[in-house]
């Protein structure tokens, strides 16, 4: 399908989706580079004004996976032409112009079309130093896997799809899910070389996810199911089927490069390819620099959960 995309082959392109990784970057001058993703979906909770806040926190979520502070954006919408769904299209927008503010990011404007299922996002531009990216190339052996998010919010938004989960029960995830990951983008370039590599837990799953550091990087991955943090009830939502399709393929895409141990029930193994929604960074840290990438974490008010390390292979992840 995509190979009627050209290759680019200009030197001005230090990232493009060759290698899979949360945004493009693009150099105009020694000392800086254009970071630019785009990222929009249907609605994953009830509230129009969270909707907004939620799909704007997780478009600039690849900025800061990126190591970009953000500078401007463009709102995406798709949306009924409809007189009773306008106001809530009003509170979409207010809800990403909030987060917007928080960020720093100036909406410049964007486009909209009549489309009959909802649809909210951003085209997200940020900027950053060239020598002092963050890219999913240059996990090394022996490297430390740190996360800075809970999982889960695949399985709880399509419990509340689903009336398995009251609207109020979203509550940690959206707490969650409209925090910036800012802060873990501070703490990663505090930390300068000893983070190698880093991406953001977004609709590939964690699995999935650190499978594009691992392609990236030439390297495999052992994670540690019982150490990666699930948010409330996430766990029990899965085993009594709540489960989202995308969640589905990312557990059957994973399957031709993970190696489960028997002790790892099938409800944490769905969750470990949960299809997320503004998730948490995921550092791959020099291993004498865990502490430290810790302390600069907590710093910050952020916990990080150490969940895995990086190992000699080819692609491949062990969970054990």
């Amino acid at each position: 399908m995509l190979r009627h995309v050209p290759a680019i082959d200009d030197p001005r392109v230090l990232v493009d989706a060759a290698t899979r990784d949360d945004a493009a970057v693009f150099q105009v001058a020694p000392d800086r580079a254009l970071v630019a993703t785009v990222d929009f979906f249907t609605p994953i909770v009830d509230d129009a004004y969270a909707f907004g806040r939620v799909a704007a926190a997780n478009a600039l979520s690849d900025l800061y996976a990126m190591g970009a502070r953000p500078l401007f954006g463009l709102n995406l919408v798709a949306w009924p032409h409809a007189p009773d769904l306008l106001e809530l299209l009003g509170e979409t927008l207010r809800g990403g112009a909030d987060v917007a503010r928080e960020a720093g990011l100036l909406i410049l404007g964007g486009h909209s079309i009549d489309d009959p299922e909802p649809k909210y996002g951003l085209v997200a531009v940020g900027e950053a130093h060239p020598a002092h990216l963050l890219t999913n190339r240059g996990a090394r052996p022996g490297d430390r896997l740190v996360l800075t998010k809970p999982i889960g919010t695949g399985i709880l938004a399509t419990a509340l799809k689903r009336d398995l989960l009251p609207e109020d029960g979203m509550a940690e995830a959206i707490g969650w899910m409209t925090t910036l990951n800012a802060s873990g983008m501070e703490a990663a370039l505090a930390l300068g070389p000893a983070v190698h590599a880093c991406t953001d837990v977004t609709g590939f799953g964690l699995l999935g996810h650190l499978r594009n550091m691992l392609e990236g990087s030439g390297v495999a991955a052992r994670v540690q199911a019982g150490a990666v943090p699930l948010l409330s009830g996430a766990r029990d939502l899965a085993a009594r089927g709540a489960v989202p399709g995308g969640t589905v393929r990312n557990l059957e895409a994973a399957g031709s490069w993970t190696t489960w141990a028997p002790d790892v029930p099938e409800p944490l193994r769905i969750l470990l390819c949960d299809a997320q929604t503004s998730g948490g960074l995921l550092f791959a840290v020099a291993a004498t620099d865990e502490a430290a990438a810790h302390r600069e974490l907590a710093l910050r008010g952020i916990t990080g959960w150490t969940v895995g390390e990086i190992v000699a292979g080819a692609g491949t992840v062990e969970v054990t």
